[in-house]
């Protein structure tokens, strides 16, 4: 223990002692004095385990699948699927042949996609389990009873 924690015990230790010592002398039934008192005492120091956390920054970077463009091959299919439906009916077959001829295109289009690596920055923890005071506990027996008082220093 570190001089003022010898210090402040010896304080609340003699404290006590005195508290109890004059419960002892004190008139206390019928204005009989009380018989003699044996009182002992200790003091000790509660500790608890806390987890205490570190923050940390990493960079994770992973390969991810992107799909290939196929604006080409709709704009091609649209455009065909006009040309067709134009042959076919002059007044909506071109719109709605373009329409399909879109459709198909983005459908059937062969574009390949692409490997991207892709990066975020993540915080994480590392943990580390540490003994910290919680409290202290002074301890009186008086005449067989036993008394504890529970403080922080």
């Amino acid at each position: 223990m570190k001089y003022p924690e010898v210090v402040f015990h010896s304080v609340v230790l003699s404290c006590a002692f005195g508290f109890f010592g004059a419960l002892a002398v004190a008139d206390t039934h019928r204005g009989q004095a009380r018989a003699e008192s044996n009182v002992m005492g200790q003091t000790r120091d509660v500790y608890k385990t806390v987890i205490q956390q570190k923050p940390y920054t990493v960079e994770v970077c992973k390969d991810v699948q992107v799909q290939g463009d196929r604006t080409a091959d709709t704009v091609v299919g649209t455009i065909l699927g006009g040309v067709i439906g134009h042959q076919i009916d002059h007044d909506d077959g071109a719109k709605i042949g373009g329409v399909l001829g879109g459709i198909i295109g983005n459908q059937n289009s062969d574009a390949k996609g692409s490997v991207q690596r892709q990066c975020q920055t993540e915080t994480r923890y590392e943990e580390e389990q540490i003994e910290v005071y919680s409290h202290s506990v002074i301890t009186f027996w008086d005449n067989g009873r036993e008394y504890q008082v529970k403080y922080k220093r």
